[in-house]
């Protein structure tokens, strides 16, 4: 089973849209809201994020949605 964790903000659309992904292809994940939670906002920081959302599947990390590179990162966690 894959292990994804999907960093997102409230007022962020490409956010909401990676979530909607997730939730379409019916895949689990932890959703961690850098606006609500200070230790979720470190932990970004401290993973060098370039932007929202910031989604890690496994060892690999996306910043931003784009679905074809999300695809691929699933897909390869799934071999």
């Amino acid at each position: 089973m894959l292990k994804i964790t999907l960093y997102s903000a409230d007022k962020c659309p490409h956010c909401k849209s990676a979530k909607a992904f997730l939730k379409q292809r019916k895949l689990a994940f932890v959703e961690l809201n850098v606006d609500r939670n200070r230790r979720a906002a470190k932990e970004l920081q401290r993973l060098g994020a370039r932007g929202l959302p910031f989604i890690v599947i496994g060892q690999q990390s996306l910043s931003g949605f784009d679905v074809k590179k999300l695809e691929r990162m699933i897909a390869s966690q799934q071999r």
